[in-house]
């Protein structure tokens, strides 16, 4: 590995932490190549009448750089 390019960004699911971090992962993939790592930073949810509705994570995607 050459360097390493770190981004951050939020997933989001209804089902799961680990769904919401493979949905991030899925849509940074459509438009950057070469991930090659996955740092979950922080784990969130959002509660409506008791029950969580929307499961969300905090990612850094570390990219490898092309130059």
């Amino acid at each position: 590995m050459g360097v390493i390019i770190i981004r951050e960004m939020v997933g989001t699911s209804p089902t799961s932490w680990s769904d919401a971090a493979r949905q991030a992962v899925a849509t940074a993939s459509r438009t950057v190549r070469n991930i090659r790592t996955v740092e979950v930073v922080k784990s969130t949810a959002v509660v409506d009448n008791g029950e969580i509705v929307e499961y969300r994570v905090e990612l850094k995607i570390g990219f490898e750089y092309e130059g």
